[in-house]
């Protein structure tokens, strides 16, 4: 299995936050924090040569946390706390342990799953990672967040939507492996972020049992140092959530650039927002509890064949399709997707024609 780097803040926004501070020292943690996306985007094949240092077996959930004592080496990590244990007087690990249990619980309670494979994987996060790390991240086996600099971004693990968006990276990778880039005929970065957005919101609402209607659609409000109302991306107003915030809301905004002038893997974070926006549209529509519907079709999509460098239409395509296999043709599950794609301007193809070939990236 080939493993990826995902991170919840884009390069991008580091650059920017990193341009309008002032402080020789905080640009040198904005610049440490950028280093670290390009490192690991480097070596995510390798990976896959660690499975030793992590606790396996057993079934049930199973969270383990571990402090990095700020450094990025797993092996010199200390085991905080693992499942059962009482609590502490650690928050950060405390924050960590819940997060995981509530996105566990998500999942397990809401669409029967296990874990991040659907075989009780352990679930591993790690916290304290590097020094003053702007970022939370996934890296193929595991979750890590890190403190933050405390002049623009606080630590990650106090919102629990960042959590949930980590750990569903990991179902991404098991269900469907997208691939992890954007260009002109092909989204599936994109839509592996979005994704993690729409379940990362999921698991918010489902913490707070929010419907639709009284959920907010931002992802990672709270994260911001000097504005608690900024956030990171908004589903509802792509392009709203902080004064940095440049996501498109529609096609008409997708302008992928070529690999070697973007640091974003063609905009997989920047492009996100448009399949988010067509997922609070359909939401909110449809209304009620997210998960029981809406959400219930994008987790069924996943495991629907989607190619590995899926597109936006074919992902629109399959979320149609499995909305009329769900709950009827022309109901108003499948009418409520149909319409929220249209409105961000992706089309749509007929699954079920002779002609339909699924693309595949050579």
């Amino acid at each position: 299995m080939k493993y990826h780097t995902c991170n919840i803040i884009p390069t991008r926004l580091l650059k920017k936050l990193m341009e309008q501070g002032e402080e020789k020292e905080l640009k040198g943690h904005l610049f440490n924090s950028i280093r670290h996306s390009e490192r690991f985007r480097a070596r995510r094949d390798i990976l896959g040569s660690l499975p030793a240092l992590f606790p396996t077996g057993g079934s049930g959930k199973q969270r383990y946390v571990f402090d990095a004592h700020n450094d990025t080496d797993i092996s010199k990590s200390i085991l905080l706390r693992k499942e059962g244990d009482s609590e502490d007087d650690n928050q950060v690990a405390k924050e960590v342990y819940d997060g995981l249990g509530y996105t566990y619980d998500f999942y397990y309670n809401n669409y029967g799953r296990k874990s991040i494979d659907n075989k009780d994987m352990p679930l591993n996060g790690y916290i304290h990672w590097d020094i003053n790390l702007d970022n939370a991240f996934w890296d193929g086996m595991e979750m890590c967040f890190g403190d933050g600099d405390k002049v623009n971004l606080k630590g990650f693990t106090s919102v629990v939507d960042i959590i949930g968006h980590e750990l569903t990276h990991g179902v991404t990778q098991y269900e469907a492996a997208l691939e992890y880039f954007c260009d002109e005929q092909h989204q599936p970065g994109a839509l592996n972020e979005s994704i993690s957005d729409c379940f990362g919101s999921m698991v918010k609402q489902y913490v707070l049992q929010q419907t639709a209607d009284k959920a907010d659609w931002l992802i990672g409000q709270g994260i911001f140092v000097k504005d608690p109302n900024w956030a990171i991306r908004s589903m509802k107003q792509p392009g709203s959530a902080n004064p940095h915030d440049d996501q498109p809301s529609n096609m008409d905004g997708y302008n992928p650039l070529p690999n070697d002038e973007d640091d974003d893997e063609g905009g997989v974070h920047l492009f996100s927002g448009i399949p988010n926006n067509a997922f609070y549209r359909a939401a909110v529509e449809i209304g009620g509890n997210v998960w029981e519907k809406t959400g219930l079709v994008w987790y069924k999509t996943l495991s629907s064949g989607l190619p590995t460098d899926c597109s936006f239409e074919i992902f629109a395509s399959h979320t149609i399709q499995v909305a009329g296999n769900l709950f009827g043709q022309e109901s108003k599950e499948q009418n409520a997707i149909r319409k929220a794609w249209e409105a961000v301007k992706v089309p749509v193809k007929d699954l079920t024609a002779a002609n339909y070939i699924p693309a595949k990236r050579k």
